[in-house]
């Protein structure tokens, strides 16, 4: 096998466990074995599935490595699989996070290593999992899922294959035993696996993967350079000018979408010379908020004063299928010189639906946007039109009145003509007046008649100052539009260039963003931010499919930094967009600097953080070591002070205060030290299989009050992998927190089975925490009834034993939070994953 070349990797992504996703694999590895492919299994896990077990008979197992030396605690032998190094390798569970003592913290990472091993690998992940749904799934299903994968890796897969089944035949599926053991079926149906989650659970694995095809499609057909528009989901383009009748337009759009199957909705606003200039203040902010509202993405496109061709472009660039204008505001007179944006796109669209929406300003405007705009194509073609016609009609004037007028009213006829010609058609349509008049003025009306000879010398004049006044007014004409043009794109820059800082300004993350709105408003397939680091360019970050990886090999290269290029690809851009480019570039680079910045702001503040707890330490501390080293110290000289007669009784009550106190001294330096531990990212847990019912006994042993704790504990429980040690300190901890604020109520301890984990309850009666309270809960030095350690509420201690609880409870993989009891009181769980989970 090629070893020089990355192996590929093909995902099963399913919306639930149980969909079928390790039966999936297993199935399309027997098919690949049969085919004659080498195929290895690096870890599969059945979960007691008979059927998944029976597909893994016949194929090679390589067998797990134990970590640690304890039972229960194996992961994929990743150095045993890369010595083999087959074609292809099955790995279970992408997501899931390796015990501590392997190479890598999360599977992901082995599988990484096996695809740079040009190994094939075969793996599965539910999209609970993914990183950027996983606030999601847990506002559905009130679970948080503390294993995920990065986005990135999931859709860096040559293959992404989708496993679904309905929530009706999954929950069948389940209710059959198929998917989890008895014990733990009812729970199941219960909690995660209702019909609702799994609906919604469905949805967004469906949806995930339809923008992943349609990131690959797009990509195909921007690599392919192909600009029909493929109708392969419905995509609704709205254009909005930023007047009165953008939102109405909007608005139609929305239901138009939703009409069409919840299509991708796309607000696009074209910046031109009279696109803002018109627009009220704030209406695109508004249009930007109200895009939002209704669901559509919104963007900015520079289309100079060619809105159609730029509007044409953008919905064939986003593949769109249907795109929704407003109708004319102009005037039917109006729309007698100049057919109008909606006219032409309407001619142009191709396989484009359009849709025109009426709306209360239709028809409303009076003035000619094509005399408006400076010197179009329509406009000098009625120039020279007008050129050849007004001084024909200035010659018939002439001829027919020539009783009644003379030749002074003619010059002056011909005269308008030339300034009227100037007026539309520029420079050389009024050259051409101006020669064509003097020449018909000079053979029809001027004596000798019907001759090009002139007798009069002030009849030269005339013609002379016809053809000057015609190059006056028609240059006038030009640094008028030329000035108008100017002004129109400084106001389409301005607008574009506030768009840009105000990303760079408004977002966490500007910089993705910010590339996005610089490709589409500049036409170009990609834009990326590339830096120098040596002889090698990195790209900092990029917007569509990188299409260079160094600036000499870009279309368009703006050199922000001497090692920092803002590069794009798709089109080569004219120097005046290129200079906008400099100011996008720059703007990317305050973006960066200022996302730099907002890390090393975020180690200082946590640098801050550990002098802050370090002094929270030492002025909470004080009291708390010299009390008990006072009563130690109290103690310790009655006994020795032999003038004092002490009883038997007296001399063993003073030996159980030094016992007691030193016990307390004990037990405040350990939380101090776990703390620091904890803090330093020093406590290595050994994790190993154990029961909560052995854990319960041990932690209320020495405990003073143990006999109000009940123990109610299935011993029929699965075991969780945790440190045997932790688990005991988490457990006394919590139990010790509750005898000492829930008074004399009773204290009962419960463990459950739910999905892949096992919960242990501690659950008081007692006062409760209010719910505001809550979150510093497990803050160190926090106690109940104090905001801070100077707080004496009949509590010993610096508040640091839940906080340690808690710390230990995360790096065993675990969590530990705390609810209200039914009735009144605080209940604390302990959440771990189940062994073999």
């Amino acid at each position: 096998m090629d070893v020089t070349r990355r192996g590929e990797l093909r995902i099963h992504l399913g919306a639930a466990p149980g969909v079928g996703k390790t039966f999936a694999m297993l199935g399309e590895a027997r098919r690949r074995q049969e085919r004659g492919t080498d195929v290895v299994v690096g870890i599969v896990e059945t979960h007691g599935r008979v059927k998944t077990a029976e597909l893994v008979e016949g194929l090679e197992i390589i067998p797990r490595r134990r970590i640690g030396g304890h039972p229960g605690l194996d992961e994929m032998d990743l150095d045993a699989v890369l010595a083999r190094h087959p074609e292809l390798v099955l790995v279970d569970e992408l997501a899931h996070t390796n015990a501590p003592g392997s190479r890598h913290k999360k599977r992901w990472q082995d599988v990484e290593e096996l695809l740079d091993a040009g190994i094939d690998v075969l793996t599965t992940v539910n999209v609970q999992h993914l990183e950027s749904l996983n606030d999601v799934v847990e506002r559905i299903t009130g679970v948080r899922q503390k294993e995920t994968v990065p986005d990135e890796v999931v859709r860096k897969a040559d293959q992404l294959e989708l496993v679904d089944i309905t929530p009706e035949a999954l929950r069948r599926r389940l209710a059959h035993g198929n998917v989890y053991a008895a014990e733990k079926v009812d729970a199941a149906l219960a909690n995660y696996f209702q019909p609702g989650n799994l609906t919604a659970l469905r949805e967004l694995a469906l949806l995930w993967v339809a923008d992943e095809v349609d990131v690959a499609l797009q990509r195909h057909r921007s690599d392919k350079k192909i600009t029909e528009v493929w109708e392969t989901r419905e995509r609704v383009v709205v254009a909005l000018t930023g007047d009165k009748e953008s939102e109405t337009v909007l608005r139609r759009a929305a239901r138009i979408a939703k009409r069409s199957g919840a299509a991708d909705l796309l607000a696009v606003h074209i910046l031109r010379g009279d696109g803002l200039a018109g627009a009220p203040v704030g209406a695109v902010a508004r249009l930007r908020t109200l895009a939002e509202d209704v669901g559509a993405s919104f963007h900015t496109v520079v289309g100079g004063d060619d809105v159609p061709t730029a509007l044409l472009d953008f919905a064939r660039g986003a593949n769109a299928t249907q795109l929704v204008i407003g109708t004319s505001r102009r005037s039917r007179a109006a729309r007698m010189f100049a057919e109008g944006v909606g006219t032409r796109v309407v001619q142009d669209s191709g396989t484009i639906d359009v849709h025109m929406v009426t709306h209360d300003e239709a028809g409303r405007g009076l003035r000619l946007p094509a005399l408006r705009s400076g010197l179009s194509f329509f406009r000098k073609a009625l120039g020279w039109v007008l050129a050849v016609v007004l001084p024909g009609v200035a010659t018939g004037i002439g001829v027919l009145l020539q009783e009644v007028i003379g030749l002074s009213t003619d010059v002056v006829l011909y005269f308008l003509a030339t300034v009227v010609v100037a007026l539309v058609g520029g420079l050389g349509p009024a050259v051409l007046a101006a020669v064509v008049g003097g020449f018909l003025l000079n053979y029809f009306l001027t004596p000798p008649l019907y001759s090009i000879t002139i007798a009069e010398p002030e009849n030269i004049v005339a013609v002379a100052a016809m053809i000057v006044v015609a190059v006056l007014v028609a240059l006038v004409v030009d640094r008028a539009a030329r000035r108008a043009q100017q002004a129109a794109r400084a106001r389409a820059e301005g607008a574009l260039l506030a768009s840009f800082a105000r990303t760079v300004l408004t977002r966490t993350e500007p910089l993705p963003r910010l590339l996005e709105k610089v490709k589409e408003a500049f036409g170009l397939h990609s834009v990326a931010l590339l830096e120098r680091a040596g002889d090698r360019w990195n790209c900092v970050t990029s917007s569509g499919p990188l299409g260079c990886a160094t600036p000499d090999e870009a279309d368009v290269d703006v050199e922000v930094e001497e090692n920092l290029h803002l590069v794009g690809s798709g089109r080569s851009l004219p120097a005046a967009d290129r200079r906008l480019l400099e100011v996008a570039g720059g703007q990317a680079l305050l973006a960066l600097r200022s996302q730099r910045a907002a890390v090393e702001a975020e180690v200082s503040r946590r640098r801050a953080e550990v002098t802050e707890t370090r002094s929270a330490l030492l002025s909470a501390v004080g009291h708390d070591l010299r009390s008990p080293l006072t009563s130690i110290k109290a103690a310790a000289g009655s006994l020795r002070d032999p003038t004092l007669r002490i009883s038997a009784g007296d001399r063993m009550e003073l030996m159980a205060t030094v016992e007691e106190s030193a016990d307390r001294l004990t037990a405040l330096v350990d939380n101090l030290l776990d703390s620091s531990r904890l803090a330093a990212g020093a406590v290595t847990p050994l994790l190993a299989p154990i029961g909560y019912d052995e854990v319960a006994v041990r932690a209320l042993a020495g405990l003073e009050g143990a006999s109000r704790v009940k123990i109610e504990i299935d011993e029929a429980l699965p075991d969780v992998v945790a440190d045997a040690g932790l688990l005991e300190r988490v457990v006394a901890n919590v139990i010790d927190n509750a005898l000492r604020y829930a008074g004399d109520a009773p204290i009962v301890m419960r463990a459950s089975a739910y999905a892949d984990r096992v919960e242990l309850r501690i659950v008081d009666a007692g006062p409760g925490v209010p719910k505001k309270a809550r979150a510093e809960l497990f803050a160190p030095f926090r106690r109940l009834g104090g905001a801070d350690p100077s707080d004496r509420d009949g509590a010993s201690g610096v508040g640091l034993g839940l906080s340690v609880a808690r710390g230990f409870t995360e790096i065993m993989r675990g969590s530990l939070t705390a609810e209200d009891t039914p009735g009144g009181g605080l209940t604390v769980v302990v959440s771990l994953p189940e062994v073999g989970r």
